[in-house]
């Protein structure tokens, strides 16, 4: 099977996971008490029984569960992902709105991530069990179990309160401005702080096996450098763990962004679907869902993609 048959594979087997994903996001929504309608007209003391059935038999919300997901699903389909109750805005541009602010601060977690695991994994590798490695072991442990809520409510008060380096909320600015890309690097810390420390710990198990592989002794036999040995042979095969890492934690960087852009008011996916939940908007929320379902998919690939070029004997038969 070739690379393109094996990308057109894995493609067609997400579809049935995303619908999985799908019914079992509505079937929660839906046995969450209440619905939009309730949080709309619940502070009005002047909306009767009768108007409460008429804007629910206008919104739809009056058919039974699965006709309703039958609604949504063949309309999602078409590429109309329905409309946020409380505003009347449609999902889709709610969803082209916001979508880059979101990727942003996930590129920020990620170039964070990367500039920080790779070096420092390197450092651990090279100097096991002595200083240097334990320091990275305690950092990593750190890195791992702090809450990222507060961290990034930590950095707000040093960097932003304390030291004023930054402002506390986001600038009213265009999204790749210079005072805004200033901005996500406190998001970005926090969000990709975690990844680095797993991240880290893979790099260094990873380089410290394959540095006492035969062809490691047999190219320092040669008199090559060190720095050559460790850079261009050992670095290049310890990547391949790394990258498969890599792809899965993509799903924890996305789930933290919800947290992160609620501490940070950041107006990205993850604050909407803050906002949706709360609202019982359920036409935003599964967009969302699937929107993320959709980025992992894209990882994955990207991740597939890496291993053939960091090992061209990996095939894809």
């Amino acid at each position: 099977m070739g690379f393109r048959r094996f990308i057109l594979k894995r493609l067609l087997a997400v579809v049935p996971i995303l619908f999985g994903v799908s019914i079992i996001t509505f079937a929660l929504v839906y046995l969450t008490p209440g619905d939009p309608v309730d949080l709309m007209v619940g502070m009005n003391p002047h909306v009767s029984a009768a108007d409460r059935a008429r804007i629910r038999a206008d919104l739809g919300l009056d058919a039974p569960v699965y006709v309703q997901y039958y609604r949504w699903m063949i309309n999602g389909l078409q590429g109309d992902f329905g409309i946020v109750y409380a505003s009347n805005r449609e999902v889709s541009e709610i969803i082209v709105t916001r979508l880059p602010e979101t990727v942003a601060l996930g590129i920020f977690g990620w170039v964070f991530a990367l500039l920080i695991a790779i070096p420092t994994g390197i450092y651990a590798a090279v100097n096991k069990d002595r200083a240097g490695d334990h320091v990275s072991r305690f950092i990593a442990l750190f890195g791992i179990s702090i809450p990222n809520f507060w961290l990034g409510l930590m950095l707000i008060l040093v960097f932003a309160l304390w030291l004023d380096w930054w402002s506390v909320l986001a600038p009213r600015e265009p999204l790749y401005s210079t005072s805004m890309l200033w901005y996500l690097i406190l998001p970005g810390v926090t969000i990709g702080t975690a990844a680095s420390a797993i991240l880290m710990r893979i790099m260094r198990s990873s380089m410290a096996e394959e540095m006492n592989k035969d062809y490691v002794t047999a190219a320092r036999a040669k008199g090559l450098p060190e720095r050559t040995v460790i850079l261009k042979h050992v670095l290049r095969n310890s990547l391949i763990s790394v990258t498969t890492v890599a792809a899965f934690l993509t799903a924890g960087i996305l789930a933290g962004s919800v947290v992160v852009e609620v501490v940070f008011n950041w107006p990205g996916l993850g604050r909407e679907l803050v906002n949706a939940v709360v609202g019982r908007e359920v036409n935003l929320i599964l967009a969302i869902t699937l929107f993320t379902g959709i980025a992992l998919v894209i990882a994955n690939l990207l991740a597939d993609i890496a291993y053939a070029v960091l090992d061209p004997r990996i095939r894809y038969d």
